[in-house]
């Protein structure tokens, strides 16, 4: 058994690059089938849209919660890295903040039917609120932060107030094609600024 770096205990195993991109490939084809048609699609149409076969599906994800755990876990990861590299790339500290409200409400509006499931009795649902939060509000935090020290917005903005006030704007705009979630959120921003 080969030893890790440290020399304390076992090695973990590595995917390889060719695994680790079938498997990406996988999750944003189940993303799309999930936007499209929600989490029951068939599993045959995502692997259709993966151009795999349905056992290798099975193989990578054994159930569906599985896949739609895997899924969800990807776009709060996803969602997360994007904020310290908008920080980098923005002009400005508050651009950032709203750029990357924007992905968090892309985020949000996308989740056709997840939020059924997250609410079953499914054990593989229950940890996902606590990792969304857990990954989700420091990055808030970290953009908030900055705009904040560079005189941009309002001080003492808390970020789990701010992520589930644009949340609850978000709530129910796929069963009201005359609601406008993001018009909405943008006056948050707005508002945010400091006059």
């Amino acid at each position: 058994m080969a030893d890790n770096a440290s020399g304390s205990g076992p090695a973990v195993p590595r995917k390889r690059a060719d695994a680790r991109r079938n498997e990406q490939t996988l999750l944003d084809a189940a993303a799309a089938a999930f936007l499209a048609s929600g989490v029951e699609v068939p599993v045959r149409d995502i692997a259709a849209r993966a151009g795999v076969g349905v056992g290798t599906i099975y193989r990578h994800f054994p159930t569906r919660a599985d896949l739609i755990v895997a899924v969800y876990r990807h776009q709060v990861e996803t969602c997360a890295e994007a904020g310290p590299a908008l920080l980098a790339t923005s002009a400005t500290p508050h651009a950032a903040l709203a750029r990357w409200i924007h992905l968090f409400v892309d985020f949000l509006v996308t989740k056709h039917g997840l939020a059924g499931a997250l609410q079953s009795d499914d054990a593989a649902f229950g940890s996902l609120h606590a990792y969304f939060l857990d990954r989700l509000v420091p990055v808030c935090a970290q953009l908030l932060a900055a705009a904040a020290e560079a005189g941009e917005i309002v001080p003492d903005l808390a970020a789990y107030d701010l992520l589930r006030g644009v949340g609850n704007l978000c709530i129910g705009v796929e069963n009201d094609t005359r609601y406008h979630a993001r018009r909405m959120v943008d006056l948050v921003i707005a508002g945010l600024r400091r006059h």
